[in-house]
């Protein structure tokens, strides 16, 4: 079972990536689509994780992300690779 604090965490976090207006509204929509795949009710939290960080990956791989994005994304990919 998922620490629920880590999640809030990470979600915490993907919200605050989501309304960073110094980011690129594509990454801004990745994030919130990420953090929509870790809220779906009816999967396991593994396939959850693993769907958020194949989005969060490909954001992270995109040359038009800033500094601070990137290792934000970075961070949040880690503690998601934690929950599997």
């Amino acid at each position: 079972m998922v620490d629920n604090t880590k999640l809030k965490q990470v979600i915490d976090v993907l919200d605050q990536l989501a309304e960073d207006t110094s980011v690129p509204r594509n990454i801004r929509r990745g994030a919130t689509d990420a953090k929509d795949r870790l809220l779906q009710p009816n999967e396991a939290m593994d396939v959850k994780a693993a769907s958020a960080i194949f989005i969060l990956d490909e954001l992270a791989n995109d040359p038009n992300i800033p500094l601070h994005g990137r290792t934000l994304i970075w961070n949040i990919i880690s503690q998601l690779e934690t929950v599997k």
